[in-house]
């Protein structure tokens, strides 16, 4: 992690260790169950983070497009059904597995880069620095507790995704 506690920054350096993750999951060298494993604990931790510290102070913004924020969260939950059905797969490396790898890559690839264009671009236009670096300390607050508590198991996942 770097220095910043910009939340915009924090946000944008996950997603792109989550792409990281991904090219170690597509990667036959790679340990691609260790991959899958530190990247269900980091999507659930950002996703919950997000949602719980960084979602609601933004919909407090004029410029901000609440609906968007909405539609955020909804594909947090499109996600987190793609995580699990990729968790549930028996053998890593199967077809099986490689065919839910890139439903996963899709639905995540799909969601960040549409909040990086509307969400995080807002935020980076409307609120104030000392603002971003307060969302981005209790979005790390939020994040590290998460993934103490082992978040990304696939109890966990499928907890979520029933609600």
């Amino acid at each position: 992690m770097s220095e910043t506690h910009d939340v915009v920054e924090l946000i944008l350096e996950d997603h792109r260790r989550m792409e990281e993750l991904f090219r170690q999951m597509r990667s036959v060298e790679a340990d691609r169950a260790q991959a899958l494993k530190e990247f269900s604990d980091l999507l659930i931790a950002h996703a919950l983070a997000e949602e719980n510290e960084v979602y609601p102070a933004l919909k407090r913004y004029r410029n901000i497009d609440n609906e968007e924020v909405e539609h955020g969260e909804e594909e947090h939950e499109e996600g987190n059904e793609a995580l699990l059905a990729l968790l549930e797969v028996d053998e890593v490396g199967s077809d099986e597995w490689d065919e839910k790898l890139e439903e996963l890559v899709e639905a995540i690839t799909h969601h960040a880069d549409e909040e990086e264009r509307t969400i995080l671009n807002g935020a980076r236009e409307n609120v104030a620095m000392k603002r971003r670096e307060e969302l981005g300390a209790a979005f790390l607050k939020e994040r590290a507790n998460q993934l103490g508590s082992g978040c990304g198991s696939i109890e966990n996942v499928r907890a979520i995704v029933k609600g």
